[in-house]
């Protein structure tokens, strides 16, 4: 568990890769960042402005380094506090030098996973849902990852719905005054239905945000699943969308007993794909359980890669597949089927293009930030909050329910009701973020 964010210790660590690397940038922030860099340093330069400098072992003297120093000096800084860069050569001796140096230096300790952005997030430099943001670019792996996290990282999401909470604040204020100065005809000139209509506005607008697919599926991929009887292809199929072997192939039919899964980025896209037993009815106790799991696969599919019967196919988001056109007698598909071959690779790009167009429907809009599902949830809140206080028929209970639409937006950007996630957020972040 990380400590306090406002304990007052100075905090180092590694910021950059693992050693061995060009460059390693260590980063100290507290209190007695300027004094523990000053100290191994000399007088460091004027704030965000890089020079260099030759590091020294503040006790013997010994030089560990020349390395460029840089001072964010407080509270124009990543953390709010005052913050000192060493950029050094990124060798192992010379980090674990510079690193046991700082150690030895008064109040400072080395940081705790993710406690930079933490101390950002306490000193009020960004909101919970930019630090949501930043751990999700520190660990995005496709383009649409990329993209949707540095938006939100920048204060996208943030941005909006404090939009939405300024105006709910300010009808709030009218509904509020409205019942503190009752019987002041003057004081108390607030035309309920004007209010009852802005908030109905605010929860529409919030709904339609809501009605967008959750950031979580970019980060989970959308799975795409190969099914249908034994001996369709399957394995075949998923070996040649992913370009490698990953699944046995024989002619020996129920030779695919576990779910294989194959993660890849189409065109940026994140994707899951996955091979599973052939559905039959089987006597053997192992393919039974390999039978079930398929089933349990096609009720948790994004889309589904039926290589059987089209009459057999399921419901649900399904592309129908004509396999194995090359051989001999099945050069013909059948209506609405798409023919394809592994061997060959017949209808491969098509095939690929339908499941690109399947995925873009499925995952968010990156023209607008895409919300994860603790900010849907909050914002849900608000939602009905403002749904229920545009129904209001009294203006105190117009009041009550605009306040806790006010309170579930806090509690998007970290306002109100915060530890709880605190601890499972900054547990993504690396050593030195």
């Amino acid at each position: 568990m990380s400590p306090p964010p406002a304990s007052g210790d100075t905090i180092f660590a590694l910021s950059s890769g693992r050693p061995p690397a060009a460059v390693a940038i260590i980063r100290v922030s507290g209190p007695h960042a300027v004094a523990a860099a000053t100290a191994l340093a000399g007088p460091l330069p004027e704030s965000r402005r890089a020079e260099l400098r030759r590091l020294a072992d503040p006790e013997s003297g010994d030089e560990l380094d020349r390395a460029l120093v840089v001072h964010f000096a407080a509270p124009a800084s990543a953390t709010g506090e005052d913050v000192v860069e060493l950029h050094c050569h990124g060798g192992r001796a010379v980090v674990a030098a510079v690193l046991a140096a700082l150690g030895r230096c008064d109040g400072l300790r080395p940081a705790e996973p993710g406690e930079f952005t933490r101390r950002a997030l306490a000193n009020g430099r960004i909101d919970l849902t930019e630090a949501e943001g930043l751990a999700d670019l520190l660990e995005a792996e496709t383009e649409a990852q990329r993209k949707a996290a540095l938006g939100v990282a920048g204060g996208a999401v943030r941005r909006q719905v404090e939009s939405w909470r300024e105006a709910v604040v300010a009808l709030s204020a009218r509904a509020e005054a409205a019942i503190d100065y009752v019987g002041d005809e003057d004081e108390t000139a607030v035309d309920e239905a004007e209010l009852r209509e802005s908030a109905g506005t605010v929860g529409a607008e919030i709904q339609a945000w809501l009605a967008q697919p959750r950031a979580e599926r970019l980060k989970d991929g959308i799975r795409i699943v190969a099914a249908g009887p034994p001996n369709a292809g399957k394995s075949s199929l998923i070996n040649a969308l992913s370009g490698d072997d990953r699944a046995i192939v024989t002619d020996v039919a129920g030779t695919t007993r576990d779910v294989i899964e194959v993660p890849l980025a189409l065109d940026g896209l994140p994707l899951v794909l996955v091979d599973t037993a052939g559905l039959r009815n089987s006597g053997d106790r192992v393919e039974q359980i390999g039978i079930a799991r398929a089933q349990q696969e096609l009720a948790r599919a994004d889309v589904i890669l039926w290589l059987g019967p089209p009459s057999d196919a399921p419901s649900g988001r399904v592309i129908l597949l004509h396999p194995r056109c090359d051989l001999p007698g099945r050069r013909h598909a059948p209506p609405k089927t798409l023919a394809v071959s592994a061997r060959d690779g017949t209808g491969l790009a098509e095939l690929w293009s339908c499941i690109a167009a399947e995925a873009r429907s499925l995952l968010p809009d990156l023209s607008t930030p895409a919300l994860n599902e603790r900010q849907a949830t909050c914002l849900d809140d608000a939602a009905a909050g403002l749904s229920a206080a545009a129904m209001a028929t009294d203006i105190a209970v117009l009041a009550h329910n605009l306040a806790a639409a006010r309170r579930g937006l806090d509690r998007v950007i970290g306002a109100a009701d915060v530890e709880s996630v605190l601890e499972a957020l900054f547990g993504r972040f690396c050593l030195g973020k």
